[in-house]
């Protein structure tokens, strides 16, 4: 087999073969194993990227680079299908590289525990099993958590260092991080109505506490105070991020049947009909304006078929297995590239033709409105 740098001629001019359209590649070793899955929006541009000399490439790359000896490709309709498709094979097939270069994800919950007189805010690696313990998550990054949750409790001074009811200030009482609960007759009050608008923030009901933060960070750089207002410029993209997966989790807790439209021509698009982090069914549609009714119809009988007849079954809460997917579904909609009608449990009890001119308007208008 002839080389170049390293790589088999015969690679280059696969890739070189490759469509430019959306898809997943997977990169094989000498032996046949798959070593790495990823996905493309652009086949040829991508793949193609793998066998160039390039100093961009991180060493990692460059240890993937040297171990491929054939890729073979998937190919998809929508990137989105790639992302989906990505996510599913990494999780089935574990490949060698896809652990090496990408940070392992472990998973990280936000427990606080009601039950007690001082309700803590802490960080774990498993949701809360008890009753008494809000739970929230879970989250991927947990460094971020751990940042995010820090800001907090720095911002409302609730970093007591010392025992609770010794009515006598702590250490951290001196520094300006905590605002007397082991000194304080009211304190239990005071500290419970902390918990309270964290966890309204965490819900995301009451976002006054981030305002307050974005407030202190002006002031401090109003008053040339550049590392306070960066760090608190640093813990409100940290919570920002929670706030934002929080909304993913909520979204996908509340088990909505979703179709969706995307075009691919102008006369032809792509339907998903989506359950939690689930794609039920997709298929190709053909567009003509003189047949809208007729294809509402169609359309129609697979939402009775994927979303009454067939109806999976889901648990109340969100696990590490399906944020994922979860991330990428909320995402897809958010951005706007296609069109999407939310539909209630009770649908088959709504007027055929109210339902029918739902279903057409997905043809002709986009639903850009965040999914929340």
């Amino acid at each position: 087999m002839l080389l170049e740098a390293g790589i088999p001629i015969n690679l280059k001019e696969k890739a070189q073969s490759l469509p430019t359209t959306p898809g997943v590649y997977l990169m094989k070793d000498s032996q046949g194993i798959i070593i790495y899955v990823g996905k493309a929006k652009n086949l040829k541009r991508r793949v193609q990227s793998y066998f160039q000399n390039s100093r961009n490439h991180s060493q990692k790359v460059v240890k993937l680079k040297n171990n491929i000896k054939e890729f073979d490709v998937i190919y998809t309709d929508t990137e989105f299908e790639a992302f989906m498709l990505e996510c599913h094979l990494i999780r089935e097939i574990k490949p060698y590289f896809n652990r090496k270069m990408k940070s392992p994800k472990g998973y990280t919950f936000i427990a606080i525990n009601m039950n007690s007189e001082f309700p803590k805010i802490e960080v774990t690696n498993a949701p809360a099993t008890d009753e008494n313990c809000l739970s929230f998550g879970p989250f991927i990054t947990k460094h971020t958590v751990e940042k995010a949750i820090q800001g907090l409790k720095e911002f409302c001074q609730i970093q007591c260092s010392g025992p609770s009811q010794t009515n006598s200030p702590c250490l951290n009482y001196s520094l300006g991080l905590c605002f007397g609960m082991c000194c304080k007759d009211s304190a239990v009050k005071d500290y419970r109505e902390i918990i309270s608008r964290i966890i309204a923030l965490l819900n995301g009901e009451d976002t006054s506490l981030l305002e307050e933060m974005q407030k202190k960070m002006r002031n401090a750089a109003e008053n040339f105070e550049f590392e306070t207002a960066g760090k608190y410029r640093n813990y409100m993209e940290s919570v920002r991020f929670l706030l934002q997966k929080e909304k993913v989790i909520h979204f996908t807790e509340e088990n909505k049947n979703i179709a969706i439209i995307e075009f691919l021509t102008e006369q032809t698009f792509k339907l998903f009909l989506i359950k939690r982090n689930k794609i039920l069914f997709s298929e190709r549609y053909q567009l003509q304006s003189d047949r809208l009714e007729e294809l509402a119809t169609a359309i129609k009988s697979q939402m009775i078929t994927y979303f009454k007849t067939n109806q999976p079954h889901f648990s109340q809460s969100v696990s590490k297995e399906e944020i994922d997917e979860a991330q990428i579904i909320y995402s897809y909609l958010e951005n706007g590239n296609c069109h999407y009608m939310v539909i209630p449990d009770n649908w088959p009890d709504i007027d055929d033709d109210e339902l029918n001119d739902q279903i057409t308007q997905l043809f002709i208008k986009p639903k850009k409105e965040p999914p929340y």
